[in-house]
C-alpha cells in the first residue's frame, strides 16, 4: 500500500501546485526566452539540479553573486546584513544581475525588467534574511511575537511565515501561489492584513 500512496501523494501534490502557479507571474511557460515550454525547469529539474543549493530542492537556475544596499533605519531593532538563503534565489532573478534564462547550465539573455527589477539597491524594500524572534519582537516593541502569534494560515508566524526564524521573501511571498493572490502574497493585503500580521501598529 505505501508503495502506491506515495507516488500518488507526490502527484497530486505536483498537480495542485502547478494548477496553483499556471496563469501567474511565475508561469514560466509560453514565454518566448523558454524554449522547453515547461513550468518549473526554470528553477528546477529533476535531473543534474545544483546540489549545492541548499534552500531549494532540485535548483536549476544561476544564483546570484550580488552585493547588497540593505534597509537600515535607526529605529529598526533587528540587525540585517546580506540576503542569504531562499530570500538570494528570489533575488537571482529579482536583482536583474542574472538572465531568466540562465538555467540548466545556461548563460541567458534575458534580464527581468520593470517593476520587478529591485537592482542591487534594496534600500528602499522591506529588511529581509534577519531573525525575528521573541527577543526582536520583546525589543521592538511594535513586532507580534511570532512565537504565539497566529499567521492567519493556521499556525503562528514563527510556523507559517520564517525560515529557520528569518524573515524571507517568501515570508510574504509564495512563489508557488498556492493561495491565489495579487503579487504572489501568502494573505491578501487588503487593509493591510499582511503588515498587520507582524506588526502591531
Amino acid at each position: 500500500m505505501r508503495r502506491v500512496l506515495l507516488p500518488l501523494l507526490l502527484i497530486i501534490g505536483t498537480s495542485i501546485a502547478l494548477a496553483a502557479i499556471t496563469g501567474s507571474a511565475h508561469d514560466f511557460s509560453g514565454r518566448g526566452w523558454n524554449s522547453s515550454e515547461e513550468i518549473c525547469i526554470v528553477c528546477h529539474t529533476p535531473h543534474h539540479a545544483d546540489t549545492t543549493v541548499a534552500d531549494s530542492p532540485l535548483w536549476n537556475h544561476e544564483v546570484t553573486t550580488a552585493v547588497y544596499t540593505i534597509y537600515s533605519s535607526p529605529t529598526m531593532q533587528a540587525t540585517t546584513g546580506q540576503p542569504d538563503g531562499v530570500s538570494k534565489l528570489c533575488l537571482s532573478c529579482h536583482d536583474g544581475t542574472v538572465a531568466l534564462d540562465s538555467f540548466g547550465g545556461a548563460s541567458g539573455t534575458v534580464n527581468i525588467g520593470g517593476r520587478y527589477d529591485l537592482g542591487t539597491d534594496l534600500t528602499g524594500d522591506h529588511p529581509i534574511s534577519f531573525t525575528y524572534d521573541t527577543a526582536l519582537a520583546t525589543s521592538d516593541g511594535e513586532l507580534a511575537n511570532p512565537a504565539t502569534a497566529l499567521s492567519g494560515l493556521g499556525s503562528t508566524i514563527q510556523n507559517d511565515l520564517l525560515h529557520a526564524n528569518r524573515l524571507e521573501c517568501s515570508s510574504c511571498h509564495d512563489v508557488h501561489n498556492a493561495y491565489n493572490n495579487n503579487h504572489l502574497l501568502v494573505v491578501n493585503n487588503l487593509g493591510s492584513a499582511l503588515c498587520l500580521t507582524c506588526h502591531t501598529k
